[in-house]
């Protein structure tokens, strides 16, 4: 009869695992927080690399950074900032339990996410087209100086593999979207909101970084 009781009083969002829902959002704060650290442990070791390359090869550097459009950067440094904005706003709406304001925001937030990416795009596209490729592909004879290939090798892994970040942001976003759309959150219970959005500060977070390290060296 105890353990009848007990099953009936137990939240169903709360994992049999965890005594109450505070525990359970401790725990799954810790375990993102240790994600984002293994995050900002492969982005620094990329971060460092670059650092060795552009102390070894300054005027390829500078002279890169020329063919990279500033303005469509700028555009989208806008863009990410603001859609830390909206996930923000999403997580303060459902902790007031405005659920259709939380869907709004997440909608925006997905909408800025998806022109980000279209204007990577676009960026990319005009890059392969004039032959700045990495590595061996690279064919592009515009640009003086030895080895000149090494800044636009970094530049797509460094803003290749953030873009792997966005896009895997994209998908967690929908997930949370849905289930926000199905009533699985509220007021009480927001957490994967919360997660989701930590994650996606972070990947604002290291655009903001790239972006005057590749756009702005001059």
């Amino acid at each position: 009869m105890s353990q009848s009781t007990d099953h009936t009083s137990h939240p169903p969002h709360l994992a049999h695992h965890f005594s109450s829902i505070e525990q359970q959002a401790d725990s799954a704060k810790l375990g993102m927080w240790l994600f984002l650290l293994t995050e900002i442990l492969l982005f620094g070791g990329l971060f460092a690399a670059y650092a060795v390359y552009r102390a070894w090869n300054p005027e390829i550097f500078h002279n890169g950074h020329l063919f990279l459009n500033t303005t469509l950067g700028t555009i989208n440094t806008v863009v990410l900032i603001t859609s830390s904005l909206s996930v923000a706003l999403a997580i303060h709406y459902m902790q007031l339990g405005r659920r259709n304001a939380t869907i709004a925001n997440l909608w925006i937030t997905l909408v800025l996410a998806a022109t980000f990416l279209v204007i990577k795009y676009f960026e990319y596209a005009h890059k392969f087209h004039e032959g700045q490729l990495p590595g061996k592909f690279y064919h592009f004879e515009g640009m003086e100086g030895t080895n000149p290939h090494i800044f636009f090798s970094i530049y797509f892994l460094m803003t290749g593999l953030h873009g792997i970040h966005v896009i895997g942001g994209m998908a967690v976003i929908t997930w949370v979207l849905v289930r926000t759309i199905k009533n699985n959150f509220s007021a009480e219970y927001h957490t994967p909101i919360e997660m989701t959005g930590l994650y996606w500060h972070l990947v604002d977070l290291i655009w903001i970084f790239l972006f005057p390290l590749f756009y702005l060296i001059g």
